[in-house]
């Protein structure tokens, strides 16, 4: 009885470890796998966002910052490959535009084989000061060399405008709206002009963009260096088909839509395209009103809803304008 129970007690302990081994081996390798069966997938459906063709206005306003400067000195330039003889003003002066600054002569042969001489009035190629003038009797000047300068009285803001920007200034605008920062009201700035820069010239042209300058009025008080902002009217259209710049392909002249067909499919129809603001852009061809397109090019990002222009807004995940 004794040799039993000495025999009994060890194969029970042996038992009672193999099982904890084994439950031990089955939670470590085991314990955290799954059946196939068990798991659930959950399933995303992309649902494309359409848009509705409708009838809107597009304020076609180009803003851009600007700064005051001084009016750019206008060159007078020799009109004869002569001698001065006759000098009528003196640096400093104020002259206007048309007014005698000095007379040239030249020694010309004339047709017959005979010499003559020849005079020429050089006059004030605009209405200012001479800033620079330190031209003699007896100096002799090429025909279109400059003699000296005049500093017109007036004032330019000038800024820069991103090059893609001119699509929405074809019509080249004569004029802008201009806040000075700090300063007076709101003035008309006339005399616009947009100047590109010629091959190794960088003097019309920065790194973002040409150059856009117009003159300040002469009733209006401003200071060199001063900060403006210009607002550039592009034009307004009301009352025409607009989609916003994430469903078209191309945002100047012409352009592509994903034009939805009966059967849900789309397809790629071009159309002409007129003003943009930079959030919805005019349809002059193309589609009609009513007609369903995608709202989002692939690739498009979403249009923000608080850069809509006031007379559209979100409904849904669809751009309404009115």
């Amino acid at each position: 009885m004794s040799v039993a129970r000495r025999w009994v007690f060890p194969i029970i302990w042996i038992v009672i470890f193999s099982v904890i081994a084994a439950a031990l081996v089955k939670f470590a390798f085991f314990g955290d796998a799954l059946k196939a069966d068990d798991v659930e997938f959950p399933t995303v459906a992309i649902e494309e966002q359409h848009y509705e063709v409708v009838a809107g206005a597009i304020t076609n306003d180009v803003e851009l910052s600007g700064t005051v400067a001084a009016a750019a000195s206008v060159p007078i330039l020799a009109t004869l490959s002569g001698e001065v003889r006759e000098v009528s003003v003196k640096a400093g002066q104020s002259v206007k535009k048309g007014q005698e600054i000095l007379k040239l002569r030249a020694e010309v042969v004339n047709p017959d084989g005979t010499s003559g001489t020849q005079w020429k009035i050089v006059v004030a190629s605009a209405t200012g000061k001479l800033a620079e003038f330190t031209t003699l009797v007896g100096e002799s000047f090429p025909v279109g060399s400059p003699v000296g300068s005049v500093s017109p009285p007036s004032y330019t803001v000038s800024g820069t405008v991103p090059s893609e920007q001119l699509y929405r200034l074809v019509d080249r605008p004569k004029e802008a709206s201009v806040a000075i920062n700090g300063g007076p009201a709101p003035f008309t700035c006339t005399g616009l002009s947009i100047t590109f820069a010629t091959a190794g010239d960088s003097s019309g042209e920065s790194a973002t963009g040409p150059t856009v300058s117009c003159v300040v009025p002469s009733d209006v008080v401003v200071f060199p260096g001063l900060t403006a902002q210009m607002t550039i009217a592009g034009g307004i259209a009301e009352d025409v088909m607009v989609v916003p710049i994430t469903a078209v392909e191309g945002a100047a002249l012409n352009g592509n839509v994903y034009f939805l067909l009966p059967d849900g499919t789309t397809e790629l129809r071009e159309v002409v395209l007129g003003l943009n603001d930079g959030i919805v852009a005019e349809v002059v061809s193309g589609l009609e009103i009513g007609d369903t397109i995608l709202q989002f090019v692939p690739g498009a990002e979403a249009v923000d809803e608080e850069a809509l222009p006031d007379n559209c807004y979100k409904e849904g995940n669809e751009v309404v304008c009115y």
